[in-house]
Parts: C-alpha cells; structure tokens; sequence
C-alpha cells in the first residue's frame, strides 16, 4: 500500500497536466520555449507515473483495468472483474 501523500501528490500532478494542457500546446506550436520554462514542472506530463487505483502501487501496472497485477490476480480470483477467467487447458 502506497503512502497516500504519493498517492494525493499523483492527483495534483494529474490536475495540473490538465489545467495547462491547452496553454502548453499553444506554447509549443508558437515555439515559444521560455514561456514553456515559466509553466510549473508538474504540469508537464512526462512526470506522470500510473498508479493502482485501489493499493496507488507505483509497478505493475495493468492499463487496461487500471490496476495492479497483485490487484487483478486477487479480484480475478474471486470474480469480481467481469469477462476475466482463469486459464485451464
């Protein structure tokens, strides 16, 4: 289980990311380089990093359901992801 200072500081980058995103591409396509500098470095969205949504565990990190592998072994398990089975063959 993730700090959940790491968990909330994941949040605010994401909030910024969005907030500046217009401003940025705006920045960029005019190549105005050194308002791009002035922009908080949060909200570049290189500095994003997924996290589990239920434990905020940093790797392993499943995109498609937005969750760990520890996370989705354990819900496929008990069958609360629907679609998903585990394999016999």
């Amino acid at each position: 289980m993730a700090k959940e200072s790491m968990k909330a500081r994941e949040v605010k980058r994401r909030k910024l990311v969005e907030k500046y995103a217009a401003k940025r591409k705006a920045l960029k396509e005019a190549g105005d380089w050194e308002g791009l500098q002035k922009l908080p470095k949060n909200s570049s969205p290189v500095r994003l990093h997924n996290r589990c949504k239920l434990t905020g565990r940093p790797k392993g990190y499943m995109r498609t359901f937005g969750i760990s592998r520890v996370m989705f072994r354990e819900m496929a398990n008990k069958g609360l992801i629907p679609g998903v089975r585990k394999a016999s063959w």
